[in-house]
């Protein structure tokens, strides 16, 4: 007599598994170690305003990974700025790394609570004084200012609701709340 067992169907929900989801839940309240990632970036100089990073490598898991191709950013500056418009400049790769982040982990949270989308667009902008970067007035951050964030969502989640998820995104955490960042440098 031959007996077939089945495997469970997984769940796939605006393109997330939520069964593996659901089971990566699982896995780290069992080992939080699996918890911990490290993402890396590496860059190189070319001239001027243009720089080309490099993302092929990260920690995660309780191991390293290596992405199946490596990824490169070209990032410039326009020519209104003294570059020669190869790439988006730096803080617009911000503006994409936010919209990014802010969009998946909507997606990735509103599966997990059972709520569909159909539709998931946004707009990004934000604001730069130049008296900042270019030290003409020290009461003036070389950074953004303010970004202001629309969202468009068609589908289950309210209002309320998609404000709460999209404020869980890693990136608008890294960019609302202050972090650490240690700076080393080599002579060479």
């Amino acid at each position: 007599m031959n007996t077939t067992i089945q495997e469970p169907k997984e769940t796939i929900l605006n393109g997330v598994n939520v069964t593996k989801l659901g089971q990566t839940i699982e896995a780290i309240k069992q080992q939080p170690e699996v918890a911990q990632f490290k993402f890396r970036a590496r860059n190189q100089w070319e001239i001027g305003g243009k720089n080309t990073a490099t993302v092929d490598t990260f920690y995660g898991a309780c191991q390293e990974h290596k992405h199946r191709d490596s990824f490169v950013m070209d990032a410039d500056e326009p020519p209104v700025l003294l570059g020669e418009d190869n790439g988006a400049n730096p803080v617009e790769f911000i503006l994409a790394g936010l919209s990014g982040c802010m969009t998946t982990t909507l997606a990735y949270h509103a599966a997990s609570r059972g709520l569909k989308i159909d539709d998931i667009s946004s707009e990004f902008e934000g604001d730069i004084d130049l008296h900042g970067l270019l030290d003409l007035d020290p009461s003036v951050r070389s950074g953004y200012r303010e970004i202001r964030v629309k969202f468009k969502v068609k589908g289950d989640p309210d209002k309320a609701t998609i404000e709460e998820l999209i404020r869980k995104s890693p990136v608008y955490n890294t960019l609302a709340e202050p972090v650490m960042i240690k700076i080393e440098v080599e002579k060479v």
